[in-house]
């Protein structure tokens, strides 16, 4: 998921500052609703969620905020944050995956406060990393006792995310033939390029879903085919000829997904895709 800063390195191993969250996110610092809100609408101040979770460990390690099509929602746009446990730090490698927790929210009526857990993939010592996944997600609405439900809903989800700490092992010992790559390429393929009736028209091949960009991509188990297919869909960059509307040729070039709740639905999506792959392979994943 692409929402590190420069500041969210593996090798200093240091949290995000409220300035500098403030410089990426401004409206995890919103206290009141946005004016548009009727009064039953609760706000949820993100900043006094996270020094609570702060309290309990939790340390913020990166930060996006959605756009704003109307200039007075920014102060109160959808936001998103990582945090990890630093009181058990590590030594980080790259190839190690990460348990880490997402919190979203917004105070503008764009989205529920969310918690998710996430693995995440280091793929170098500075902020290059990939989600895998996203597993378990607690919502709590805009209205009636919210404080309570907070830490206890972190610790639920935090708790359902290292059960899946497994799929790294489990799945880099699933061998898929070229015609299982191919179809866990389609797969891919629809999820990200799709319609709602599972109809897509772009020229990128199931094939190009499931090609390595580096060199230690270069296997043909679940694990690899899975991160490969995963950036592939993140990151864009996949280049096609396509036809535009007079049949003409025209060069295609796939976006990068930079939105929140794209991104996160597309992450789900794909994880439980490999989950299923590992299923008919005869290797669920270890509760």
């Amino acid at each position: 998921m692409r929402i590190y800063t420069a500041t969210a390195r593996f090798d200093t191993g240091r949290p995000l500052t409220n300035e500098e969250l403030f410089k990426v996110a401004p409206s995890i610092f919103a206290t009141t609703a946005h004016h548009s809100r009727s009064d039953r609408f609760q706000p949820i101040p993100t900043i006094a969620v996270l020094d609570q979770l702060r309290k309990e460990g939790f340390e913020p390690v990166g930060a996006k905020q959605a756009m704003a099509r109307e200039g007075d929602r920014r102060d109160y746009a959808k936001h998103l944050i990582r945090l990890r446990r630093f009181d058990n730090v590590k030594a980080y490698q790259v190839g190690d995956t990460i348990c880490e927790i997402l919190l979203k929210n917004a105070n503008d009526g764009t989205s529920a406060y969310d918690l998710l857990a996430g693995l995440f993939r280091i793929r170098c010592m500075n902020s290059l990393v990939s989600q895998e996944s996203t597993i378990e997600t607690v919502k709590v609405r805009h209205s009636g006792d919210v404080a309570s439900k907070v830490i206890e809903g972190t610790y639920s989800v935090l708790s359902e995310a290292q059960k899946s700490l497994a799929a790294p092992d489990q799945w880099s010992r699933i061998t898929l033939t070229e015609r299982e790559r191919e179809a866990f390429g389609a797969s891919a393929r629809l999820l990200r390029f799709g319609d709602a009736d599972g109809n897509t028209d772009t020229p990128i091949t199931p094939a190009q879903m499931v090609r390595p960009r580096r060199r230690d991509d270069m296997a043909n188990d679940l694990w690899t085919t899975f991160n490969v297919a995963q950036e592939n869909a993140i990151r864009g960059g996949l280049r096609a000829i396509g036809r535009d509307a007079n049949n003409r040729p025209r060069r295609v070039t796939t976006r990068g997904v930079n939105g929140i709740d794209q991104d996160v639905k597309l992450n789900r999506a794909l994880f439980t895709l490999a989950a299923e792959m590992a299923k008919l392979k005869g290797v669920p994943l270890a509760a």
